[in-house]
């Protein structure tokens, strides 16, 4: 921790929780941005910038598995010279780089600028993840779902701003958008230099090195579920979409009905569940529940196909509910099991993989739910359910396994690891 002189003013006028809030708001400042950009990327990129479609997807899946190569090393910067550092120049990275798409003219500059943006935003989300740890003191992770709930109220209200340039449909719109999406990296780095405190790095051990996390083979065994786990994500965003526009008569405004919903449920529910998961034991069993919970929902999906069109959207909203239940549970198990197994003098380099898995995860989705789900059909919804079951009942036995290897390791003697339960869960979990 850092002395009084280093700590900023504005931490003091927001009282003991100031540096979280300042946190909360600067990551919610950056999301609002995201939102307005994420929205009408591909729309600016094709019909203002006129690169045909395809070229649009292999710059940004370049720029995507490009990306991932500065998660480790990241990590390891945070670890070394404090994660707000890091984090703070990621974001003037971001930055930079996003209002630089206001200049593209061609392909190869487009995916050049994308695959550095990318680089940029892997580093902070691994610095970030570093400075979560340390801002969340004791419960990291409850304090992870709290500030979720506020990334997603700004996406959602990023998104709700990005719907306006998008029916104006002009050049100067999508322009706005872009810089207003530079702004809020700028402006997010502002408020955590003010308000979050320049945590100084953690003594660390003499056998510890740059690579450490992956010779942690519990850790790597989770980020590979976590990482398989985010199928679920875009089995909303993707999936159900193409599915109900597809496959049923549902009108179209019940793909828009999910999204809200999603989100909603997201919103609502996601700091008072997570702040109930909170160690690797309690993340193993939130695992465990929120497959079960998708084996129920994408059933629920796939049956949108076969009732009447009055029904489906109603059904559909009803499957969005228990599988939006089951994505809280299964990030809140995800942050515990994130942060709980990582030692906190490598907190940076282990969200940096924590981050890889699951940005593998992402850019291999769209392949694996439009040929394997789709192509084979209400069977393919159905195995998916079970894929989903079968990874989430790993989660007890990987978390048990990696409390075991840090009781019997030497950082368990400074409180890192295998830390008690501290609030028990439901039965049913």
């Amino acid at each position: 921790m850092i002395g009084k002189r280093t700590r900023p003013r504005i931490s003091h006028a927001l009282g003991p929780a100031g540096p979280q809030r300042a946190l909360i708001l600067a990551s919610f400042v950056s999301r609002v941005g995201n939102g307005l950009f994420n929205t009408a990327a591909v729309l600016y990129f094709t019909l203002v910038v006129h690169l045909p479609a395809a070229q649009v997807g292999v710059g940004l899946t370049i720029a995507g598995l490009t990306g991932l190569l500065a998660g480790i090393p990241a990590g390891n910067l945070a670890d070394r010279y404090g994660p707000r550092t890091v984090w703070l120049t990621a974001l003037a990275m971001q930055a930079v780089t996003m209002a630089a798409f206001v200049f593209i003219t061609d392909w190869l500059t487009f995916t050049l600028i994308a695959t550095l943006d990318r680089l940029a935003a892997t580093a902070a989300g691994a610095a970030g993840g570093g400075l979560i740890a340390r801002t969340g003191g004791e419960r990291p992770a409850a304090f992870r779902a709290k500030l979720r709930t506020f990334v997603n109220l700004g996406v959602v209200l990023g998104t709700l701003g990005a719907a306006f340039a998008v029916s104006v449909d002009t050049r100067s719109a999508y322009t706005v958008l872009i810089l207003a999406n530079a702004a809020s990296f700028a402006g997010a780095g502002l408020i955590a230099l003010m308000g979050v405190p320049n945590y100084q790095p953690l003594p660390r051990p003499k056998e510890h090195h740059r690579w450490a996390v992956l010779a942690d083979r519990p850790y790597v065994s989770f980020v590979a579920l976590y990482g398989a786990m985010g199928l679920q994500y875009q089995t909303v965003s993707l999936l159900l979409p193409i599915w109900l526009s597809a496959h049923t008569d549902a009108p179209r405004w019940t793909v828009a009905a999910v999204y809200a919903v999603n989100s909603g449920v997201c919103v609502l529910l996601q700091s008072r569940i997570g702040s109930r998961v909170e160690t690797p034991r309690q993340g193993g069993r939130a695992f465990r529940f929120a497959g079960l919970l998708f084996l129920i929902s994408c059933p629920l999906m796939a049956l949108t196909a076969d009732v009447p069109a009055w029904v489906a959207p109603g059904l559909a909203i009803l499957a969005v509910c228990v599988h939006s239940l089951g994505e809280v549970w299964e990030s809140s198990g995800g942050f515990a099991l994130g942060f709980g197994l990582a030692p906190d003098h490598a907190q940076g380099q282990y969200q940096g993989f924590f981050g890889i898995g699951f940005d593998a995860g992402q850019a291999l989705a769209p392949l694996i739910l439009t040929t394997a789900v789709l192509g084979l059909g209400h069977a393919g919804w159905l195995l998916l359910g079970v894929f989903f079951a079968a990874l989430g009942a790993a989660g007890p036995p990987v978390a048990a396994w990696a409390e075991r290897t840090r009781r019997s390791s030497p950082d368990s003697a400074d409180g890192t690891h295998g830390k008690p339960d501290k609030a028990p869960l439901p039965d049913s979990v």
